[in-house]
């Protein structure tokens, strides 16, 4: 049986987001792990949740000049 490193998930799921990635995630408890990951990194993404699991999209910061 393969374990999957949960925080590993996390680590590739930011990663994902930090470069213009969508990310998914069906258990509460790596939605629970992105969402604080995306907190300490400061990182702008909408989510959108479904029973299924959670998309999480990067969203656009606009930068003004």
């Amino acid at each position: 049986m393969l374990i999957i490193n949960e925080r590993r998930l996390r680590d590739d799921k930011i990663a994902q987001l930090k470069n213009g990635y969508t990310a998914y995630a069906e258990s509460a408890e790596l939605i629970r792990l992105i969402r604080r990951g995306i907190e300490r990194e400061n990182l702008h993404v909408h989510y959108d949740q479904t029973n299924a699991g959670c998309w999480f999209i990067p969203a656009l910061v606009r930068k003004s000049s």
